[in-house]
């Protein structure tokens, strides 16, 4: 089933459901109330559930990057340690650094992937597992959902601080530290700008959540925000944001994508925009190139 065939009623469902607003047995049953030009609802909802089988691009075993999982500490965290993806490109490095920040379900396979990826372009890449301290990305999105729902949020904020700054002075690192998040990760890439102030050297939140506008002020890297036209939750916050930022005089552009989804970027699901994820991600890369030279 393509984009096309999936009803706007059926993709309103599925924005709730992936926010935690719906239970995923609540997602189904209410989409199968709907039936559109003869097709079901629920054929639609189910096309919509993630494939990360199907969305790997950088294979584990693709010579140009070498990874594993690490642990490191994590005071004031969830636990007082923590666990994430570290993906170095083969070379001698030092090499610029990203630390890749995961949606609201946990380190899933998507996530792995675009860490991968960076490593790929020549990045030392971290994706943190902010689920680590209570048993980790369990195999399924509905059940991180619920596990990182139930975290102290703010001591889940501290362990994606803390992982930022073991990856800015990792020995393979130079020391010029981006960050990028998706969702709830782009919120939090936006988050460490706040607290990380010269420490982080860019950010590209991709439909996160803005910042208090009296916090924008602490903000010193140079932000690239990545925006999905039909957004409402996210784009409600952008004017807010935007005042700040210009009232502050911090560097910044927005780039905003016709046509798209929040999650436009994750090609494991039919909300995947290819032309504008391809689009981004060029931006993405070029961007962390000039401000972590």
């Amino acid at each position: 089933m393509t984009k096309i065939d999936i009803d706007e009623k059926i993709y309103d469902l599925y924005d709730e459901y992936c926010h935690g607003y719906l239970s995923r047995r609540d997602f189904l049953s209410r989409a199968s109330a709907i039936t559109v030009a003869g097709i079901s609802g629920l054929a639609m909802a189910q096309a919509l559930l993630p494939r990360y089988a199907e969305a790997q691009t950088i294979s584990f075993t693709d010579d140009r990057i070498k990874a594993n999982y690490v642990e490191y500490p994590s005071p004031g965290g969830t636990s007082g340690e923590m666990r994430g993806y570290l993906v170095r490109p083969t070379g001698e490095g030092p090499f610029s650094s990203v630390i890749v920040i995961h949606e609201n379900r946990g380190l899933n396979p998507y996530i792995e992937d675009v860490a991968r990826r960076f490593a790929a372009e020549g990045f030392l890449a971290l994706a943190p597992d902010g689920l680590f301290p209570v048993g980790g990305y369990p195999g399924n999105d509905d059940d991180g959902r619920a596990l990182q729902r139930s975290l102290n949020q703010m001591q889940l904020k501290t362990d994606m601080l803390n992982s930022a700054l073991f990856l800015k002075s990792h020995k393979l690192s130079s020391g010029k530290l981006g960050s990028v998040g998706f969702c709830w990760g782009g919120g939090t890439t936006n988050y460490l700008a706040v607290e990380m102030g010269v420490n982080l050297a860019a950010a590209v939140p991709f439909y996160g959540a803005a910042p208090k506008s009296e916090d924008v002020a602490k903000i010193e890297a140079p932000l690239l925000i990545q925006s999905a036209e039909e957004d409402p939750r996210i784009n409600a916050m952008w004017p807010d944001f935007e005042a700040a930022l210009k009232s502050n005089q911090k560097s910044f552009v927005r780039y905003l994508y016709p046509g798209t989804r929040h999650g436009f970027h994750n090609n494991s699901t039919p909300r995947y925009n290819e032309a504008a994820a391809q689009l981004a991600w060029e931006r993405t890369v070029k961007f962390f190139r000039e401000k972590l030279a």
